[in-house]
């Protein structure tokens, strides 16, 4: 019988574990001395809530899955009929291809053939690594195609501390170095981009409380070009942290305070190369530039480590 996310790619380094699904390429599950860093799917689940999906070659949402980019009206497939938008891209639910599986490392491919709302053709790859630093992202596209084609990018893990439970983010420490937030209508698609106020801003360390997330963070505030969210226990207890490069400008945080049975259990950090609705608004939208042409390929690298406890706080 197959798993319902295909095959399973283990990995492991420096007490570091991941595994990675066929399907979309998901980060299923990683842990770090036995604990779980990421709130993930089981092995006989596929992925709910957009747990550890990559969304390639847009992230988010796009109103009404329309879009005009060099003169052509395009329409996607509705992928949210709720709010009637197109979500998270093309690739999430494709069977991804192995390239090459080492002990601590997986690259899968995979093909987004020409179709209708997205009439180009991609070369799609994920680099996944451990080390003694945690695990390393990298996300690659290239267009073969002879035109130009918009392209964003994202990914949608869930960030925990240990086995999730329902509530467990309100006693956690936040750190989100972000100066601005979207703010949103009744579909989550932007109308405008604000500066953080007391609810909202996360850039010293603080307790999460009753703080509820569903919107995207950018002007990112960054230390050598990397910026990092932390999510910890109180009063130096552990913690994890995910980090972004410099091409990743956004970060969508998610805490499900409208799924029933899994709200604020943990935090969705979605590092993302634009906001929601760039395909439309053109904010931080990329031009990959005709295949063989210098600007047809994009790398972004981001990651998630274990914090450990600060014993002389914690102690």
């Amino acid at each position: 019988m197959e798993h319902p996310s295909g095959k399973q790619f283990e990995i492991a380094a420096a007490g570091y574990r991941a595994v990675i699904t066929e399907s979309g390429a998901a980060l299923r599950l990683l842990t770090h001395a036995d604990r779980q860093l990421v709130d993930g799917f089981d092995v006989d689940e596929m992925s709910h809530g957009g747990r550890g999906q990559l969304l390639m070659p847009w992230p988010n949402r796009i109103r009404d899955g329309k879009y005009t980019f060099a003169g052509r009206d395009l329409q996607l497939a509705l992928t949210e009929p709720k709010r009637s938008n197109a979500s998270h891209g093309l690739a999430r639910w494709a069977g991804w291809g192995l390239q090459e599986h080492t002990a601590h490392s997986v690259s899968l491919r995979h093909r987004l053939m020409a179709q209708t709302g997205y009439p180009w053709t991609l070369e799609l790859r994920v680099d996944y690594h451990l080390d003694g630093d945690g695990l390393t992202v990298v996300q690659t596209a290239r267009n073969l195609s002879g035109q130009p084609a918009p392209y964003a990018c994202g990914a949608h893990p869930y960030l925990s501390l240990d086995t999730p439970t329902n509530g467990a983010i309100d006693q956690l420490e936040l750190t989100l170095p972000a100066a601005t937030r979207t703010v949103n209508d009744e579909r989550l698609i932007p109308v405008e981009t604000v500066g953080v106020d007391d609810e909202h801003d996360f850039r010293r360390a603080r307790i999460i409380g009753a703080a509820q997330f569903n919107e995207a963070y950018g002007d990112l505030d960054r230390v050598d070009g990397v910026a990092t969210v932390t999510l910890r226990s109180a009063r130096g207890g552990p913690g994890t942290a995910l980090w972004v490069d410099e091409q990743i400008r956004w970060l969508q945080i998610y805490s499900a305070d409208d799924v029933p049975g899994k709200e604020r259990r943990s935090l969705a950090v979605e590092p993302m190369t634009a906001p929601p609705d760039a395909f439309r608004s053109g904010t931080d939208l990329r031009t990959l530039s005709p295949s063989g042409q210098d600007g047809d390929e994009m790398s972004v690298t981001w990651g998630i480590r274990a914090i450990p406890a600060d014993r002389a706080l914690s102690g």
